[in-house]
């Protein structure tokens, strides 16, 4: 699909989420879905769950390709879908453009038609249903189209690394197996087999493959035939649907249940429901604050904060990129507009041009005021040169000429270096944090000063945004940056590059155990490493944790009846949607798959009582904001709002945080609808606007505020205690 057309479809999204069914809502109220194929649960019909022909998706690919910005857009962008509305089902491997529908011999189906390269590690699924779904069979018609790898059912589904399958494999195995969420070795998933008999198979006929649970009882049959019984109780519940690492076609499937588990069905999700319910309404809903229009140079996530024009207030920059080379590794910054939250345009550089509004990576741009002058300063990597522009009007006040592209590098396409991504750290010991960090992508970096002077570069597995922190309180910050520590003097303390495979998606420091006294210690995303934590003083590996691809990494608190703050990560290539939240330890505090995607997850003080929360997206059914235990608890109305993506940041004037929804055409921002009342008010600490990025990790550190003292001036508020 092209770039163009992509954005289209991103500008019509919200319309077309709204035909999306709700699983909730046919199983508490007899209806019909569709028209064509896919019927549920009627009041006089005691056996039948859910069925589906797959007759009303239309013949061809069931998501569209992004062409040239890769899966990635969906890491920290959120799109209802890529192509045809596939709800009740979901493709819970989103960056995959796995699954097309069709029709054989005048019947319908879908098929997974894709091979991949880490057949041993992730698959391909289309899984519908509810997590609350117990005792019940599921049956469906399947014809393999190759015999090299695995096909089958997928059963008891809690998220694409927790569940039960009952797969083809080989051309002459049937087997039973419960996949095991946490990772051994890396990169190799953990499959526990409870059963497995001969089968011989072909690609030439379509095989009825059924499982029935009992409690811990599984049963699985074959064209009618029982041929195999295991008892199993890692997961006694879930959702079900199709599997394939290798093109297969589906047909026909069905789920039945007794009356009783039927019942039990429906009080569980009512009374999930009910808790639910409570909890939103005792939570402010969101309310609209400002709108306005960014359209013709409106961007996807790549906006900054920060007072530009000197008035007090917070200010939007918006970035425009132009991808080179490939998708992510060498984009332009094309054009740079300045806009109050007013809508007001400030300056403007560059030609805006909406096909150049997306992107898949970190673009290098800062608002900071770098000198301490109380005027601020763009900083940026354009043209092959680090520039510095006058905030008020864009112009620039000085340049130097990027450094050399690595010449040991495989991809070289151009002799300086482009810039990846930019952040501002304190090396020199001023008052301010005016020294720049840039990285390339992902194994070289350089520190310069205010005055554009080279201080020191260093070279190792960067990851994508460095971390600064004063770990010795000696007012000059160390630098965090991939597996490794660096002094304000530019040599490395400590590395763990060598020994973790992937790159570091996120990074923090801190001591988040609630006690003073507690360690530093360095936390990571660490991409298929999973959860990393490092000892700070001596570089040792404390925990590690492989719950998949970890990344777009969050600190808060999540849970106010536990010591410290807690740390909240995401998934996304491989097992996307995935949320963990740890305790300071390292210890799993809970984990779900509430989205089949990628977000750019963040801390949202909403409340102002002490408890956060932390946003997936502005989508009105599968975003909102969760608590600590996961739960949906505050949703955003149905009223045309932007969703393509967010930031949280706290500019009204009450110490709450507000949400801004932006798309390449509009911006809205959400406020609480009520005020708050409390004796003092939650005030937590963030990571400062002049270090944004998709990437960073956004640590929210506690604090406390008189909610009756006079109302700091909007910009000034986003400004309080930033590390």
């Amino acid at each position: 699909m092209s770039r163009h057309r992509l954005l289209r479809r991103l500008a019509t999204a919200s319309r077309l989420r709204r035909g999306a069914g709700s699983i909730l809502a046919v199983l508490l109220v007899p209806t019909l879905l569709v028209s064509t194929g896919t019927r549920w649960l009627s009041a006089n019909d005691e056996r039948e769950l859910f069925a589906d022909d797959f007759s009303r998706f239309p013949p061809g690919w069931l998501s569209s390709p992004v062409g040239t910005l890769n899966m990635a857009i969906q890491e920290y962008h959120y799109l209802p879908h890529r192509g045809v509305p596939t709800a009740p089902w979901e493709q819970v491997i989103c960056h995959l453009d796995a699954w097309i529908a069709g029709d054989e011999e005048g019947t319908p189906y879908v098929e997974q038609h894709t091979t991949h390269p880490m057949p041993e590690l992730y698959m391909p699924m289309f899984v519908t249903g509810d997590p609350e779904w117990q005792d019940y069979r599921v049956e469906v018609k399947l014809k393999p189209l190759s015999t090299s790898e695995r096909v089958g059912l997928v059963f008891r589904y809690r998220t694409n690394r927790h569940y039960y399958m009952l797969e083809l494999n080989g051309g002459k195995t049937a087997r039973l197996v419960v996949r095991l969420p946490l990772e051994q070795q890396y990169r190799r998933a953990e499959f526990h087999e409870l059963a497995r008999v001969p089968f011989a198979y072909d690609t030439t006929r379509y095989y009825t493959l059924s499982v029935a649970n009992d409690g811990p009882r599984i049963r699985a049959f074959i064209d009618g035939t029982p041929v195999m019984e295991a008892r199993d109780d890692e997961l006694l519940k879930g959702k079900a649907g199709l599997a394939a690492n290798v093109p297969a076609r589906f047909q026909q499937f069905r789920v039945t249940a007794g009356a009783a588990a039927i019942d039990g069905v429906r009080q569980r999700i009512a009374a999930r429901e009910a808790e639910l319910t409570r909890l939103r309404a005792d939570n402010p809903r969101p309310k609209v604050w400002k709108r306005f229009s960014v359209k013709g140079f409106g961007a996807g996530r790549n906006l900054r904060l920060g007072d530009l024009d000197g008035d007090g207030q917070l200010d939007l920059l918006i970035a425009q990129n132009i991808p080179r080379v490939r998708g992510d590794a060498f984009d332009h910054i094309s054009a740079l507009t300045a806009i109050t939250f007013d809508g007001k345009v400030l300056w403007q550089q560059g030609r805006p041009d909406p096909r150049n509004g997306l992107l898949t990576n970190d673009t290098p741009f800062q608002i900071n005021d770098i000198d301490g002058d109380g005027k601020t300063e763009v900083v940026l990597v354009r043209d092959f040169q680090l520039q510095i522009l006058d905030g008020r009007t864009g112009q620039r006040k000085a340049a130097v000429v990027m450094p050399p592209a690595s010449t040991d590098r495989k991809e070289r396409p151009y002799d300086l270096n482009s810039g990846d991504s930019l952040a501002f750290i304190n090396v020199s010991g001023g008052p301010v944090r005016g020294d720049i960090v840039i990285k390339n992508r992902y194994d070289a970096f350089w520190v310069y000063n205010n005055k554009l002077q080279l201080l020191f570069e260093g070279r190792g597995q960067t990851g994508h945004f460095p971390y600064p922190y004063d770990a010795d309180g000696d007012g000059r910050e160390e630098l965090y940056i991939g597996y490794a520590k660096w002094t304000p003097d530019g040599t490395q303390v400590w590395s763990q590059d060598t020994v973790l495979k992937d790159h570091a998606d996120g990074v923090m420091v801190g001591n988040l155990s609630g006690d003073p006294k507690g360690p530093l210690r360095a936390y990571y995303s660490g991409s298929d490493e999973g959860f990393v934590i490092i000892d700070d003083a001596t570089g040792a590996i404390l925990k590690h944790v492989r719950i998949g691809h970890s990344q777009a990494p969050t600190v808060g608190r999540f849970r106010p009846d536990l010591p410290g703050l807690q740390y909240m990560t995401i998934n996304f290539w491989k097992n996307p949607g995935i949320i963990t939240l740890f305790d300071h330890d390292g210890n799993m505090l809970a984990q779900e798959e509430p989205i089949h995607t990628g977000t750019a997850l963040q801390p949202v003080n909403w409340r102002g009582d002490g408890q956060e929360f932390a946003m997936l997206s502005g989508n009105t059914r599968e975003g909102g904001m969760i608590d600590g235990q996961l739960r949906r608890v505050v949703m955003f109305p149905e009223d045309g709002h932007p969703e393509l993506a967010f930031m949280v940041a706290d500019v009204t004037g009450d110490a709450r945080d507000e949400i801004i929804l932006w798309d390449l055409e509009q911006v809205w921002i959400y406020t609480q609808d009520r005020p708050f009342t409390g004796a003092k008010i939650y005030a937590p600490r963030r990571n400062a606007h002049h270090n944004e990025s998709n990437y960073r990790t956004v640590v929210s550190t506690p604090g406390w505020a008189d909610p009756k003292a006079s109302r700091p001036e909007r910009g000034q508020r986003g400004q309080r205690a930033r590390r």
